[in-house]
């Protein structure tokens, strides 16, 4: 079953070795995944000797080094460094999850990493997400009301509704938990996958949204939400602990509901 979407008949090959300073004495090796669509080609893994006594923790760390320091040429996304904005998902040892909270002590003696699975790659890390935030935007997510706000306050909620947002809000689109779906890999362009659904339940949970109805119709579809298998991968690889599968039972218990 292959990863991750590349050039037809290509194959990962090994690529180029850089190896650590010769008074390095802590050494990790880091196998990188390497591909430029413009220059066309097979990818690549490229293998670098990183000395741990001169770089920081975090695997994020690690790359920016080997960007810093050994090949300019490398391209990934980062931003926060914090595990908030979500940029830095990519596949570290076999696993969705975020460089920037992925220890290195954590990973295998020699650390493997790709871009997301099952998305185009635009260079080497940095996946194409454009239909992914095109999925999400589609949920409208942003409160809906047809009455007119109060004219003294805010549109309030009591501490009860606004707990009801808790292990939903939290998400920050890294898209982890979509890409390690086998049901989002064989139906994206038509299933949603567990990263929207859970966001689409999260407007749905929000008191003072005036459109739950129309939200749960939209999502009653074959592909929408019910390519949805239970099988878990979504909740096993989220970063921030979340529970998508859970988010996609409650659509699902919220439309039977509705039926009755």
């Amino acid at each position: 079953m292959p990863l991750f979407t590349l050039p037809k008949n290509s194959v990962v090959k090994p690529g180029r070795f850089h190896p650590a300073p010769g008074n390095a004495t802590r050494i990790r090796r880091f196998e990188i995944y390497r591909y430029d669509p413009e220059r066309g080609g097979n990818p690549r893994l490229d293998a670098f000797e990183v000395d741990l006594d001169r770089c920081g923790p975090m695997v994020l760390d690690a790359i920016i080094k080997i960007k810093n320091e050994l090949d300019s040429t490398l391209a990934f996304r980062r931003s926060c460094r914090e595990g908030v904005c979500g940029s830095c998902a990519m596949n570290i040892d076999g696993r969705n999850t975020l460089a920037c909270t992925k220890a290195i002590e954590d990973c295998r003696e020699v650390v493997k990493i790709y871009p997301l699975p099952h998305l185009p790659v635009i260079k080497d890390l940095v996946p194409d997400l454009t239909h992914f935030f095109a999925q999400y935007a589609s949920i409208k997510p942003w409160i809906q009301t047809q009455t007119p706000p109060p004219a003294d306050r805010e549109r309030l909620q009591s501490p009860e509704e606004r707990s009801k947002l808790d292990g939903l809000y939290e998400c920050i689109l890294c898209a982890c938990c979509s890409t390690g779906c086998p049901s989002y890999w064989w139906n994206s362009e038509r299933y949603l996958g567990p990263a929207v659904l859970l966001q689409a339940h999260r407007w749905i949970q929000d008191s003072r949204d005036e459109s739950t109805g129309e939200r749960l119709s939209d999502l009653e579809d074959p592909f929408k939400l019910y390519r949805c298998h239970t099988i878990m991968n979504c909740t096993e690889t989220c970063p921030k602990s979340l529970n998508p599968a859970k988010a996609i039972a409650e659509i699902k218990k919220l439309l039977i509901e509705r039926q009755r």
